[in-house]
């Protein structure tokens, strides 16, 4: 069999039709790896009945839930694994396989939150298997936690047994079709539940549960929900990325279910629930698994099996136009610029009490890097200039990350948690809790993470755009310069300016007497992982470079090089506000790796003259 013969989803001609699971299993042809899909089946339908039957004992020992969540746990816990028994009995094994995968992907990060309560419960923000009525100090581990981590660790096991069949599904599928239609909304969907998974999943007037965000939470949980923020949308990537579309729609299915098991326990104790309150956090995922399984059940591909494609197209769901991804990649650009300059001109702290606020030099930064993303924002808007400019604007809101990070983490380092012991109020906390004198957060954070979030979902928009700009050349020219690359001299001095953007977000930019500089190898803190995030976005558009068409390379490689020029210009807005400070090694090495990357920009752009 061909991929021509394939059902456009990846599925055979005969694979979807009710009443023929038997012969469906039994079939020899790659693709279907019968064993493999009944073993995962069977351990996804087991995890689910662990992990139900986890629901229904007690997770700490002499502990309770806040409410009756057993019922909506239990139901949480086994409609994925009917949604993979229904697949693989109708004999769809590219469903089959992306619903265990999707499942799989978020199976490690689930796990996490519940070994919290095995570290320790009293810290664990999950009344819906434990809330304390009183203060504990490491409470025991309860007979029902174990069957919670043997229902991820059956999930875990059931993706590899899945993963050859998806593999098989793909390649029988051939290549990606080139209108993806609805399914690049799914990329937009992960990256909002990712961030809803860094915000507090509820609120608490609860003494004896504190709700915090990702960041501040107990050391096993936050590893947690990093896991999860990350591979929610690298799960939803790959499905996006898959040929077969069934095993795309499973995908999303199977992550957005993974994701409504971690959002909706949380929605319903902040209602039923006294002194628990409904967050932004849990709702936003909530709302990204929802959608998410609603776009399972859309059309992946232009046109079904035996159905011409002409071009009336009336009533079929389209994705919106190029100007319009142009005008929302510019719209949310602009926006998270202008959130960016008002979280470093609002003040980041405020004092509880006649303390004097500190200054928070990292705020200058963050002022430096709306800036860089407003300008070529600004450009997005001009057709003649808007393809460069939205490759620059996919390079340059990783500044915002950089700098953002740096603002949140000293905002972070100097307030002070206003939990206090409940123990000095009694089990019945008849009085509101006080304020501790000291220093909270002002209105400078909240406007530096909204723009952490506008500008996660503008570098998201650009790419899909960048997607559509593809479709569209691909579609209405007819010169052979979609076929073509940019310049193979153009990879040496990628590949030195790679290594030298390692080095200058490894090394401190300045130095100064007390001074201890955030770093990926050493002193690790809230701010290294803005420099993680914007090292990563560098290296991916470096890896991107050498598949890229010349104008599409030039415009990430000028993007990248206004990251390390950022990077560089600590020195003169942060370092300048330390008093004996000079420069530093990673100083020298960003504005190196700036050149370097110009040099290669006019590499690409050269080369597609020469061509032309």
């Amino acid at each position: 069999m061909t991929s021509r013969s394939r059902h456009p989803g990846g599925e055979s001609a005969g694979q979807a039709v009710p009443g023929t699971a038997s012969a469906e299993l039994l079939r020899s042809e790659p693709g279907a790896r019968p064993r493999a899909l009944l073993l995962s089946a069977g351990l996804v339908s087991a995890g689910a009945v662990a992990l139900a039957a986890g629901a229904l004992m007690p997770v700490v020992r002499g502990g309770s839930p806040g409410f009756t969540a057993a019922p909506l746990l239990v139901v949480l816990a086994l409609a994925p694994a009917a949604a993979v028994l229904y697949a693989l009995v109708t004999g769809r094994s590219g469903l089959t396989a992306g619903l265990v995968l999707g499942l799989t992907a978020l199976a490690p990060g689930r796990l996490l939150l519940d070994l919290q309560l095995l570290a320790d419960g009293s810290l664990a923000a999950r009344p819906e298997l434990f809330l304390a009525d009183r203060l504990l100090a490491l409470p025991p581990a309860g007979p029902g936690l174990w069957p919670l981590v043997a229902g991820h660790l059956l999930t875990l096991a059931a993706g590899a047994f899945a993963a050859g069949t998806a593999r098989d599904e793909a390649e029988l599928a051939g290549e990606l079709d080139g209108q993806r239609r609805w399914r690049l909304l799914g990329p937009v969907l992960g990256v909002a539940g990712g961030i809803g998974l860094l915000l507090a999943p509820l609120g608490s007037g609860n003494a004896y549960l504190l709700a915090k965000n990702a960041f501040e939470g107990p050391t096993v949980a936050m590893a947690g929900y990093l896991l999860l923020a990350a591979l929610l949308p690298l799960t939803v990537l790959v499905a996006v990325s898959s040929p077969s579309a069934g095993v795309g729609k499973g995908g999303f299915a199977g992550a957005g279910l993974a994701a409504l098991a971690v959002g909706v326990p949380p929605v319903v104790a902040g209602l039923v629930v006294d002194r628990l309150s409904v967050a932004p956090g849990s709702v936003v995922v909530t709302i990204a698994g929802l959608a998410l399984v609603g776009l399972a059940f859309t059309r992946f591909d232009v046109a079904d099996a035996d159905e011409a494609v002409t071009g009336d197209l009336a009533g079929e769901a389209r994705l919106p136009g190029l100007f319009w991804w142009r005008l929302a990649t510019g719209g949310l650009a602009l926006l998270a610029a202008g959130a960016a300059v008002a979280g470093a001109l609002a003040p980041v702290l405020k004092a509880n009490g006649p303390t004097p606020v500190p200054e928070t030099p990292a705020r200058w930064l963050l002022l430096g890097a709306g800036v860089v993303l407003a300008v070529p924002a600004l450009f997005v808007f001009v057709p003649r200039l808007s393809a460069f400019a939205r490759g620059v604007v996919a390079a340059t809101w990783a500044g915002v990350v950089l700098a953002g990070a740096a603002v949140l983490s000293a905002a972070l380092s100097v307030t002070e948690d206003k939990a206090v012991d409940p123990a000095l109020f009694g089990v019945d906390l008849p009085v509101p809790l006080p304020d501790k004198v000291g220093y909270s957060a002002g209105s400078g954070v909240t406007w530096t993470f909204i723009a952490l979030v506008l500008a996660a979902l503008a570098a998201l928009a650009a790419v899909i755009t960048g997607v559509v700009e593809r479709d569209v050349s691909d579609e209405e020219m007819d010169t052979g310069s979609g076929e073509s690359r940019a310049s193979g001299n153009v990879l040496t001095p990628v590949v030195a300016a790679a290594v030298l953007a390692i080095a200058a977000f490894g090394t401190p930019v300045f130095t100064a007497p007390g001074y201890t500089a955030p770093g990926l190898w050493s002193h690790f803190g809230a701010a290294s992982w803005g420099l993680l995030g914007a090292l990563a976005v560098v290296l991916g558009l470096y890896a991107l470079v050498p598949r890229s068409r010349p104008v599409a390379a030039a415009s990430a490689l000028a993007g990248a090089a206004l990251v390390l020029g950022l990077r560089a210009a600590e020195l003169p807005l942060v370092g300048s506000e330390y008093d004996g400070s000079s420069a530093g090694v990673g100083f020298w090495l960003a504005l190196g790796g700036a050149v370097v990357t110009l040099v290669a920009a006019g590499m690409a752009v050269a080369g597609s003259r020469r061509a032309g």
